[in-house]
């Protein structure tokens, strides 16, 4: 069994770790409540990988799905902004229904922006510098006190980005994508 000294030890360990992500994660909320800023989210959890051989992209029936834990992942995205009154500009996301269905469950009202489609199949890769290219257009035109929310895949994260997400999680950044800091809502 446990000596004592070390249980105190690791909870000791423990509360400081607690209370540091805490911190962490008030002041970036702190700073999506500033606004001005783009908040990247992975799409909710849709298990599996890629997309199947007869994917179509409007038939979300040929597509890799939210389940049901990712359906509710991405209405607690949407309440996470409501309950802490972030203000958003727009929310963008990818064709892919994976992504349309976060948007949709999270925030209500979003639009499409094949710059931020999925180019993980090879069928799409040659479409990658041509979408990022777009993707940074737009993001250095883009003016708002609000915040900007896009619903995109890991390869168009990671690619703009350098680093990899998991299902649901939210990457901020300012608008020259310094990153800020990371939220992952179950």
């Amino acid at each position: 069994s446990l000596s004592f000294d070390l249980m105190k030890k690791i909870i000791i360990l423990l509360l400081f770790l607690l209370s540091n992500e805490a911190y962490a994660n008030e002041n970036l909320i702190s700073a999506l409540k500033d606004g001005k800023k783009i908040v990247f989210i992975r799409h909710a959890l849709a298990p599996g990988n890629g997309d199947p051989e007869n994917f179509i992209l409007g038939d979300c029936s040929t597509q890799r799905n939210l389940n049901d834990r990712g359906r509710q992942q991405s209405k607690n995205i949407g309440n996470f902004f409501k309950n802490k009154n972030i203000s958003i500009d727009k929310v963008l996301s990818s064709e892919w229904c994976r992504c349309e269905e976060t948007a949709r469950l999270a925030f209500d009202n979003f639009e499409t922006f094949d710059a931020l489609n999925s180019f993980y199949d090879e069928r799409f890769a040659m479409n990658r510098s041509k979408q990022l290219k777009n993707l940074k257009v737009f993001i250095n035109k883009w003016n708002s006190d609000s915040n900007l929310v896009i619903v995109t895949h890991y390869v168009v994260i990671s690619a703009l980005l350098n680093r990899g997400t998991s299902s649901g999680e939210m990457i901020v950044t300012d608008k020259k994508l310094n990153i800020i800091g990371n939220i992952n809502i179950n």
